[in-house]
């Protein structure tokens, strides 16, 4: 016991053993498959919990009585960071410690197993054979026929005296390193992503022209993408209609400008057809009405905002309200439910006085009200990723890296020795098929001879 705990110890003092100790500990395929559970469960948790809302959003959703699953409130979801789940310290840790347990397997044992793979020797006794999965000893055969069949099968060749050792699918030995490098790269990818990249919303009315600044998260080395040389103009915002009357699409002119308002880029968006720039992505989301314009008599034409109004659930609806009086004691309500044009007019008392589309003049509390035009706003989502095209790589290498894996590495030793031709073999997978090759190589050599 004394001499067992002596050596602990000098294993723990020594740098050199205890770093190899760590290695051991971080490359064990057990804690690798450990991690890869607690990151996906915490990736679907940020799936199913919503992610950036307000304060008031998780306390309506997420009550302290009654908590969901009796303990998840909101306090608990905003104290450990389930609102942001992606860009938390713990999230990024855990994905730093399984990248780091990737790269130890992979110099631990991939590059071991890839170098054992391209290593070969030959087989010089018979007893030699007598240990592989399939062997087989025959009264016929050469190594000169021999050679030529498994040059047919696509096999490498290596040959010495009267010993010969053939090999074929080394390739799948590479494809678990492809593998393992395609998770490391699609980790930094994400890493570099969450560290890097910003979330904003914008609602921009038509005509307007902005920068971006309503940012909803953001990496701490997100600065030098977000916007500052250039912003977007939105050159006009319109929806089209089905025959019912129900939305069909929204869509957006957008113009990228410079500070002096020249014209740099130019795209018409709609959902799933956004506007990239430089780096910034802008997603057409969602949309509203800003204002509308309108003439008393003869006056200038003036432009009210119209504010989104509170209908409890029951569809959207805006509102403004419109002086008739130059002392503004009184006034009209103007109601809109969409950009169609269809406008409700509501008198000084509350009561439905009449229904008005752009152009329309309407005589009211004494005055003609000229409703001019009704203007829509844009809701745009901008995202900046910088770790996209590194994820979109990993994700390549992943797939060609699970597809070179199921290639079979293939080894085959012969050896003659006078009147005797020994053969056999082995396969790290598809072992029928391996077979059945065997077979007919040895046939096709017994026919040769």
């Amino acid at each position: 016991m004394a001499v067992s705990d002596s050596l602990e110890k000098n294993i723990y003092l020594n740098p050199k053993h205890f770093f190899r100790r760590i290695i051991q500990i971080v490359a064990d395929l057990r804690l690798a498959i450990i991690l890869l559970l607690v990151i996906a469960v915490f990736s679907i948790t940020g799936t199913v919990i919503e992610q950036g809302e307000t304060l008031p959003f998780y306390q309506q959703n997420y009550p302290e009585d009654p908590a969901l699953f009796g303990f998840l409130s909101w306090k608990v979801i905003l104290f450990i960071g389930l609102n942001h789940v992606y860009s938390t310290w713990w999230y990024l840790s855990l994905l730093i410690l399984f990248g780091t347990s990737l790269v130890a397997c992979t110099f631990t044992r991939q590059f071991p197993a890839l170098k054992s793979a391209r290593n070969w020797k030959f087989y010089n006794k018979e007893r030699q054979f007598e240990k592989l999965a399939l062997s087989a000893e025959l009264t016929t055969g050469s190594l000169p026929i021999f050679k030529q069949i498994l040059f047919q099968k696509g096999y490498k060749i290596f040959e010495e005296n009267n010993s010969l050792y053939a090999r074929k699918g080394i390739i799948g030995k590479i494809g678990p390193i492809i593998v393992h490098a395609a998770m490391i790269i699609t980790l930094l990818g994400s890493i570099i992503g969450v560290m890097t990249g910003f979330f904003a919303q914008e609602m921009v009315a038509s005509g307007d022209t902005f920068q971006v600044r309503n940012i909803i998260e953001s990496g701490p080395f997100s600065n030098s993408w977000i916007p500052k040389d250039w912003g977007i103009k939105v050159n006009r915002f319109w929806i089209d209609y089905t025959p019912n009357g129900n939305v069909d699409q929204f869509y957006s002119d957008l113009s990228v400008v410079d500070t002096e308002g020249k014209e740099l880029d130019h795209k018409i968006i709609h959902v799933n057809e956004p506007l990239r720039y430089k780096g910034v992505t802008f997603y057409q989301t969602n949309w509203g009405i800003s204002s509308v314009k309108v003439q008393i008599n003869n006056s200038p034409i003036f432009r009210l905002p119209m504010a989104q109004l509170n209908t409890n659930g029951n569809g959207q609806i805006w509102g403004t309200w419109i002086p008739t009086k130059p002392d503004l004691s009184e006034g009209i309500s103007l109601l809109a439910r969409d950009l169609q044009g269809t406008m409700m007019v509501y008198d000084k008392t509350g009561k439905l006085y009449s229904a008005v589309r752009p152009g329309m003049d309407l005589d009211i509390n004494g005055v003609t009200l000229k409703v001019k035009e009704l203007l829509g706003s844009t809701g745009l989502q901008i995202k900046a990723d910088p770790g996209i095209p590194i994820v979109y790589t990993g994700f390549g290498l992943l797939m060609l890296g699970v597809v070179m894996s199921y290639v079979s590495h293939s080894q085959i030793w012969a050896l003659q020795e006078g009147d005797r031709f020994y053969i056999g073999g082995k396969t790290n997978r598809a072992q029928v098929i391996f077979e059945r090759e065997m077979l007919e190589m040895i046939d096709s050599m017994e026919k040769t001879t």
